[in-house]
């Protein structure tokens, strides 16, 4: 009796994990469609076609949805439906400043942790930045971007701070990489990172955090002159 009980406990709990697998994979899938502009800010969510495409029920597809609006990345609107979520000028007037101070907070503990490995990996990482700047490679100059800045989230070992940091970069993806369209923004990055990590590697924690904050800040600029423009040209 026990045997059986004990085999039915666990074929039970089986299902549960793959249950709960599928609905976490689904929001990854989903995650990834939006940071990448697949599913572009504005865009409703069709929950049957979406969830065909992606071979799975609308159960596993409206608990992802759900993880997806907790985190901010979908909006659902009552008797209209879901949406992606279009990020204002003032929304990102409130977290442009905060995640410029919990970069610099990186930083500044990257600065009394790294040692000549770390900074040796950082400056190679620095060397393919400059190289697609002079490019003027975006897609590739952003995903080494966020390399860096991964890199240095790791070194400053704080893992309250990776998660804050981790949270306000979901949203920001909306906006993903339109301020480097800005004329002369790549070029102005490049050497902001630069100016950053001279820092770091002089241990100067303080100059590292002022730098990086304004680094963060002026890309808030660049969005703002680039809206701006294409106003002009519209």
């Amino acid at each position: 009796m026990y045997s059986i009980m004990y085999t039915k406990y666990i074929e039970c709990m089986s299902l549960k994990v793959v249950k709960t697998a599928l609905y976490i994979e689904v929001t990854e899938q989903l995650r990834s469609m939006i940071a990448g502009g697949v599913l572009s800010p504005g865009t409703w969510i069709d929950e049957q076609k979406l969830a065909e495409q992606l071979g799975v029920s609308r159960t596993p597809f409206r608990e992802a949805i759900r993880i997806l609006a907790s985190e901010g990345l979908l909006r659902i609107e009552p008797r209209r439906g879901c949406y992606v979520t279009e990020l204002t000028e003032k929304d990102l007037d409130e977290i442009f400043p905060l995640m410029a101070m919990l970069e610099g907070r990186c930083v500044f503990e990257a600065a009394s942790k790294a040692n000549k490995q770390d900074l040796d990996a950082l400056e190679i990482l620095h060397k393919k930045l400059k190289a697609c700047a002079e490019d003027k490679d975006i897609d590739r100059y952003y995903a080494t971007n966020r390399e860096i800045h991964l890199a240095i989230q790791h070194l400053a070992g704080n893992e309250w701070l990776t998660q804050m940091v981790h949270d306000l970069r979901r949203i920001l993806n909306l906006s993903r990489h339109r301020s480097l369209h800005q004329r002369g923004r790549i070029e102005e990055s490049c050497k902001e990172h630069l100016a950053v990590f001279e820092a770091l590697k002089a241990r100067d924690a303080k100059k590292a955090e002022t730098l990086m904050k304004d680094h963060i800040q002026n890309q808030r600029e660049a969005l703002r002159h680039l809206k701006f423009e294409q106003r002009l040209t519209a």
